[in-house]
């Protein structure tokens, strides 16, 4: 995969450099929308690729909820706005009936007025759904989850059934504390696997069972502390033994050591282990990391079935698309966050800038809209066609005002860029950009009558000097939650390491994090797991715990090092200062397999 670099340009954020190629041209144009027989072009960003992925994380609340009522009946509800934002918040119920009507929130353009100033009064207007998920059951604690039963303070996918602090999975039964794992049941503490029994404490497992501390295994069993094996049964530190010796060892270990104690041997265990420079399965013409049956992908990760797309994280089945964050089945989109299309003829898809928008076409600019096209500026529309800031047009209408709109747009610099940072419903520190792009707590005052600050964003180390730029302004939650109401709070120092020593009354008492000194509880159905997988009650909070999970990936960033065994040039995820063993794929694939 060729492409030639055309120009160079410089963040408006960062401040560092940027190459623009022939082949991001070549989609600007094809996606640049056509009206009345003129193309209104799309130009290069003002943006480099990491602060364009930040700015369209700071619109999405993964892991955040709160107690607080419904605006429109006063139930208590569960919600993804905490009660301090000014914001109408809608039981789902209410939200999804016939009671209200979106189009009722009208208002004219106003051109002495710029576009993201007049949208965000929308946003803030039309009310919002208290969280997004649908066909569950016994599952208040969600987001972003559909046809789950018995769930609790997960995020993310579908048909999981009595699984508990997960982010990312899909189809699993009786899971803790898991990222991204699919087709799982009774495991406890895995990140990135897939089709496992009775797994905990492993990254990168694949089809294995009663597996614990270990490090990328295909079709194994009873393995304990061992990594990069196919097909194997009863291993200790990649050693075979036999049954009865592999069973003496392991219950010895698990009864005599502490998890903290069994989990830095593991990380030292895994320290020597061999790195694949990438991970890229069944792909060509791809590069970035966790790509699986895909082709034409440039700077893509967690991706499957995409073709032909660039600057894509967490996709699936879809093509021609450049700057993605959470998405399914589209084509031909550009700048989206939240978003899926379903049973849409793949000529008519074309959408640019949206936030959470399900199977719409022809649309721009719009946020929380389903089933519609021909949509500019809306906001929770439905089943709509020719609607301009949620104002019902006639398509002569439509198609005469929007292209003096964009004229507007382009006069103010706002036509090619993403909604703004400072419109996101949404707190800095309570979205997924936070997780990956980590900013301190700004140490100005509150805003006055708000639990939030606003500030300018902060860099990583590395990533150029702030500048004056669209992404600069967000707010920062001071908002805290009511402290758990119960008989008492211990510290988790003093928690006993055997879960036979924990009491019944546990469920009474509150946790105070060792890492955080945030109070946590335990809820019943967590309490079982752990007895029954002799486990020990968890030291941090969830929020810490997920944290923790997040860093054992790698980042999303790619390296030039050397292959620790040919010593050709790689690109990998692995930065040279690290210390792990890398190697080339066709070093990795005879050394491993």
């Amino acid at each position: 995969m060729q492409e030639k670099t055309i120009q160079t340009q410089t963040c408006k954020h960062c401040n560092l450099n940027f190459e623009i190629t022939d082949r991001d041209l070549e989609f600007y144009d094809k996606i640049s929308p056509i009206f009345n027989w003129k193309k209104y072009q799309i130009p290069t960003p003002t943006l480099c690729p990491d602060c364009r992925t930040q700015r369209r994380m700071t619109f999405r609340n993964e892991r955040s909820l709160y107690k607080r009522k419904c605006d429109a009946t006063g139930k208590n509800i569960i919600s993804m706005y905490s009660p301090d934002k000014k914001i109408k918040v809608y039981d789902q119920s209410f939200w999804w009936s016939d009671k209200w009507d979106a189009l009722d929130y009208w208002i004219d353009f106003d051109f002495n007025k710029s576009f993201f100033e007049q949208f965000s009064n929308l946003l803030k207007e039309v009310p919002q759904p208290n969280v997004f998920t649908e066909k569950n059951q016994n599952s208040d604690y969600t987001q972003y989850e559909w046809s789950s039963k018995d769930c609790y303070l997960i995020c993310w996918w579908s048909g999981n059934e009595k699984c508990f602090y997960w982010t990312y999975y899909m189809d699993s039964n009786t899971c803790f504390d898991c990222y991204w794992t699919w087709n799982s049941e009774k495991c406890y503490e895995l990140v990135e696997c897939k089709n496992c029994y009775n797994c905990f404490w492993s990254e990168h497992l694949e089809s294995c069972s009663n597996c614990y501390f270990s490090y990328n295994l295909k079709w194994c069993k009873n393995c304990f502390m061992s990594g990069n094996l196919t097909n194997k049964e009863y291993y200790i530190n990649n050693r075979k033994y036999q049954k009865e010796e592999y069973q003496n060892i392991v219950n010895e270990i698990l009864k005599t050591k502490k998890v903290s104690e069994i989990k830095e041997q593991y990380w030292n265990f895994k320290e020597n282990l061999i790195r694949k420079n990438v991970l890229i399965l069944n792909s060509e013409k791809c590069i970035w990391d966790n790509i699986d049956n895909s082709k034409k992908c440039f700077n893509c990760y967690l991706v499957e079935e995409w073709d032909n797309c660039k600057y894509c994280h967490i996709i699936a089945r879809s093509k021609d698309c450049y700057d993605v964050y959470v998405a399914g089945m589209i084509e031909k989109c550009y700048e989206i966050s939240s978003s899926w299309t379903y049973n849409v003829n793949e000529s008519e898809v074309e959408v640019l800038f949206w936030n959470r928008v399900i199977s719409c076409y022809k649309t721009l600019y719009s946020s929380v809209c389903f089933h519609s096209s021909h949509l500019f500026w809306c906001v929770w529309l439905r089943n709509k066609q020719y609607c301009i800031l949620n104002k019902q047009y006639t398509k002569q209408e439509y198609n005469e005002l929007v292209p003096k709109i964009i004229k507007h747009m382009q006069s103010s610099s706002e036509w090619w860029e993403f909604f703004p940072s400072s419109i996101s419903p949404f707190w800095y520190n309570e979205t997924v950009a936070q997780e990956y792009f980590p900013l301190t707590p700004p140490s100005v005052p509150p805003l006055s009558g708000e639990g939030s600050k606003m500030f300018q964003f902060s860099l990583s180390p590395g990533r150029g000097k702030m500048s004056e730029g669209q992404i600069g302004v967000s707010n920062w939650s001071d908002y805290e939650p009511p402290k758990p109401n119960v008989e008492k709070i211990i510290p988790a120092e003093k928690l006993p390491e055997n879960i036979k020593d924990i009491p019944d009354d546990m469920l009474n008492w509150a946790i105070m994090c060792e890492t955080t000194q945030k109070p946590f509880r335990i809820i019943k159905q967590e309490l079982d797991f752990y007895r029954k997988h002799n486990l020990p009650i968890p030291r941090k909070h969830p929020d810490q715990r997920h944290l923790e999970r997040m860093q054992l990936r790698n980042p999303r960033k790619l390296f030039d090092r050397k292959c620790d065994k040919c010593w050709i040039d790689i690109k990998t995820t692995y930065s040279p200062d690290r210390p792990e063993i890398v190697y080339c794929e066709k070093c990795y694939e005879k050394e491993v397999y």
